[in-house]
């Protein structure tokens, strides 16, 4: 069985994550995609503006249609700062006769060599690059030791971030269609992003 981790703060997650998480899907072969909401992501400064259980929340909104898709708490349930190797490790363990692959944005791709502890994990996991505005996914740049376990993806180039709509909400406008309904339903009944 092929899984791919779709990492991240998902605070909130959006339109373009779906997407994401249904190309890396459905290029690389993969059987199921779980979502992961970190605790404490190592490489933003800011702490999530949603709770980790609110966060879930959303995400499990989000999925609830998609037989492909299902959230894994793991990073929820640990607290602390979530670092990649240390999730895949566990994951294995856990899991071992599954094969995981580690979806990531083509922000992260060139990002790789900065991971805390890259050389065990490339040896634990493959990565699927996805093309992300802006940013380069060629694999080429990277060093020869991560080169071989970068897969890349094409997507759609869709320019939402959670950043924008947390702003767009903060400032009253519209985040309709950016989100999953059920996503925006969540939002609006919590009160979430507001002023």
């Amino acid at each position: 069985m092929k899984v791919g981790i779709m990492g991240g703060t998902f605070d909130p997650i959006h339109q373009g994550h779906l997407l994401a998480a249904e190309r890396a899907r459905e290029e690389a072969g993969l059987d199921e995609v779980w979502f992961m909401p970190s605790s404490t992501p190592p490489h933003k400064p800011n702490a999530p503006k949603a709770s980790a259980e609110q966060r879930l929340r959303m995400v499990e909104a989000a999925i609830a249609d998609n037989r492909y898709f299902r959230a894994e708490t793991l990073e929820i349930r640990r607290g602390g700062t979530s670092y990649t190797v240390d999730t895949v490790r566990e994951l294995k363990l856990q899991y071992p006769g599954i094969d995981f692959f580690y979806i990531i944005g083509a922000d992260m791709v060139q990002y790789l060599p900065n991971w805390v502890r890259i050389g065990e994990l490339v040896g634990m996991i493959k990565f699927i690059g996805l093309a992300r505005p802006g940013y380069s996914s060629e694999v080429g740049l990277l060093p020869i030791s991560i080169r071989g376990s970068v897969l890349s993806a094409s997507m759609p180039q869709v320019g939402i971030s959670s950043t924008m709509i947390r702003d767009m909400r903060k400032s009253g406008k519209s985040v309709r269609y950016l989100v999953p309904d059920p996503v925006l339903f969540y939002i609006e009944e919590n009160r979430l992003y507001e002023s």
